[in-house]
Parts: C-alpha cells; sequence; structure tokens
C-alpha cells in the first residue's frame, strides 16, 4: 500500500512543482524585471538632472530647477521667479534637458 501510495503522488508532485515553477516565472519576467527595470530608468534620469533642466513634477507642474542638493531640489514655478519650491527629487516624473 505504501509502494502504491507513493507511485501515485509522485507524478502529482511532479505536476505540481512544475506548476509552480511555472508561475513564479510568470511573476519574475511580467511583474518584478519590468519593475526593476523603471526603478533603474527613473534613478537614472533623476541623477542626470542639472540645474537649469525643465522639469515635469508628479503633481502636475511645470517648473525648471534653480538649484540641487542630495536628495532635494529648489524648482521655480511660472514666470514670476517668485515661486521657489524645495521638493524632494523623487517628486519629478519627467526632465526636459536645457537648451542653451
Amino acid at each position: 500500500m505504501g509502494i502504491l501510495l507513493a507511485a501515485e503522488t509522485t507524478g502529482a508532485g511532479l505536476v505540481m512543482i512544475v506548476y509552480i515553477v511555472l508561475i513564479v516565472a510568470f511573476i519574475y519576467f511580467f511583474m518584478i524585471r519590468p519593475q526593476k527595470k523603471e526603478q533603474k530608468k527613473t534613478a537614472a534620469m533623476l541623477s542626470a538632472i542639472e540645474i537649469g533642466d525643465y522639469v515635469l513634477t508628479s503633481s502636475g507642474f511645470y517648473g525648471t530647477i534653480i538649484d540641487i542638493t542630495d536628495d532635494t531640489v529648489i524648482v521655480e514655478f511660472g514666470s514670476n521667479k517668485n515661486c521657489r519650491i524645495p521638493m524632494q527629487k523623487t517628486a519629478i516624473a519627467q526632465v526636459e534637458k536645457a537648451t542653451e
């Protein structure tokens, strides 16, 4: 009886292992890997910002970077030149390089 039970569970166990491996591979290739790619792209964009770059913030405001520190930037909004707001670098959604 024990040998028969072991033979039945071996085939079912193998199928179960194959399904688990397929599910883990699916999660990795369709969820984890693209997210890591996006994080690398965002980190590269934030490390390449410079003073004078035109940025779009995550709240939807367009502005120009006037000062950069380690993890914060000071962004000048509008043509008023008096609206300068410090914010975290992570609040920057897009960067357009300054043209000279």
